[in-house]
């Protein structure tokens, strides 16, 4: 069932209008037709709105609410992925799969080591484009949010912000204590924040790492091996998804 996202506005008692570009996507490139079923949230809940398709204006989409599902579908914790700034369109497939994997917030970093260097038109370009597809991949997984994708911090300005969450993660190739990483992970309890930070290509520089344990950051690792930037985040949110969701299970 197709998914879309409207604001909690265009939610009115039994009657949902679907604006914007999803217009032309029902009605172009879906094809739907006028008593066909989709699915609606409004990014904040994490109700789904049944709805069916009751008429197609010019510029709206009038649906007519079935039911409201009210099983949740977001993970326990509100997880944030402080990405290291990767080469070419790398940071877009780890947008869509952190997305896909439960992240709540993706921050885009400009570490020392980072190739890419944005100036601030390209980072606020980057960004919107970067948004989109958060939007489209919270569609595809059935997100009842759509992740934000913030606007590209420095290092220092990143670690700050990852010091606040209640479980601050450095996944780090130098750590080599997986007894105490499995002991953290499995520590942490429903509904605390969790913040993931990982290195670009180069990884971090040591002064990176040395400040971020001096804000509270915890040093954990992902296994003997090393791995790429695009397939570090994801491990670590595979991992959390994982236990998160089991200590959900009655």
């Amino acid at each position: 069932m197709y998914r879309f996202f409207v604001e909690p506005s265009q939610i009115e008692g039994n009657r949902i209008v679907i604006t914007g570009s999803d217009v032309n996507h029902i009605r172009q490139v879906l094809r739907m037709k006028v008593g066909e079923e989709l699915a609606v949230s409004n990014g904040i809940d994490q109700k789904e709105y049944r709805c069916g398709i009751k008429e197609f204006t010019e510029d709206a989409v009038i649906c007519e609410l079935f039911f409201i599902k009210e099983e949740g579908v977001e993970l326990p914790c509100e997880i944030t992925l402080y990405q290291g700034l990767p080469k070419a369109d790398k940071m877009e497939v780890v947008i869509q799969k952190a997305v896909e994997l439960g992240a709540s917030r993706i921050v885009p970093v400009a570490m020392k080591r980072c190739v890419v260097k944005l100036d601030d038109k390209k980072a606020r370009a980057k960004q919107q484009r970067w948004q989109a597809i958060a939007e489209a991949a919270a569609k595809q997984s059935k997100r009842a949010v759509i992740p934000e994708v913030e606007a590209v911090m420095t290092f220092a300005e990143a670690a700050a912000d990852a010091a606040t969450h209640d479980v601050p993660l450095l996944p780090y190739e130098m750590a080599e204590d997986i007894s105490y990483t499995r002991e953290l992970i499995r520590g942490i309890r429903l509904g605390q924040s969790i913040a993931v930070m990982i290195g670009p290509e180069g990884g971090f520089a040591e002064e990176e790492v040395e400040k971020a344990m001096e804000l509270g950051l915890k040093k954990v690792t992902l296994g003997r091996r090393i791995l790429r930037t695009e397939t570090a985040g994801m491990t670590m949110l595979s991992i959390l998804m994982y236990e998160l969701e089991a200590k959900e299970e009655p």
